[in-house]
C-alpha cells in the first residue's frame, strides 16, 4: 500500500495566480510558509520558516484564486508531485507542489480576497468529483459557536 498525502496549515505567501489552459481547465497556483519554532541547546528560541508550492485545479482554482490573498491562514490537504522539465538554457529544472484536494479558510480577515457571501444565499452542494471547500468565515447562524462559550 501507498500513500502521498500533504496537510499543512500555514500563510498564502504572494497573490493566487488564477489561470485557464488550452483545454479550458483552470488551475491556481500560490504559495504558503509554515513556521517551525524550537530551543536550541543554549536555550535560544530559534524559527525556521519552509515554502511551499501549491497548485489547484477544477472548481477548488476558482475558489483559491476568488477568497485566497496574501496573508491568508489556511489549511491545505494534497499530495506531493514533482514537474521537470528543461530550461530555455538547457539545464533540467525540477520543483516540487503540494495538488491541493481541499483547502479550508481558517481566518476571518475581511478585505481583499474575502468577497463575503450575500445574505440569504446558501452554499451549492458539491457533486461527487468537487473536492470539498469548508470556509471557516461563514456563519453558522444561531448556532455559531464562539470561543468565550466553551467552558474549559
Amino acid at each position: 500500500m501507498d500513500l502521498n498525502r500533504a496537510m499543512i496549515i500555514g500563510n498564502v505567501t504572494r497573490d493566487p495566480e488564477l489561470r485557464t489552459t488550452t483545454t479550458g481547465q483552470n488551475v491556481c497556483s500560490f504559495g504558503i510558509a509554515t513556521n517551525q519554532t524550537w530551543t536550541d541547546a543554549q536555550g535560544a528560541k530559534q524559527q525556521r520558516a519552509e515554502y511551499h508550492n501549491i497548485v489547484a485545479w477544477g472548481k477548488l482554482a476558482e475558489i483559491c484564486g476568488q477568497y485566497l490573498a496574501k496573508g491568508r491562514k489556511v489549511y491545505v490537504e494534497g499530495r506531493l508531485q514533482t514537474r521537470e522539465w528543461e530550461a530555455q538554457d538547457g539545464a533540467k529544472r525540477n520543483r516540487t507542489e503540494i495538488v491541493a484536494d481541499n483547502m479550508i479558510l481558517l481566518d476571518r480577515k475581511e478585505g481583499a480576497g474575502s468577497a463575503p457571501r450575500p445574505t440569504g444565499a446558501a452554499p451549492s452542494a458539491p457533486s461527487a468529483n468537487e473536492p470539498t471547500v469548508t470556509p471557516i468565515e461563514k456563519g453558522m447562524g444561531d448556532n455559531e459557536i464562539r470561543l468565550e462559550d466553551i467552558p474549559f
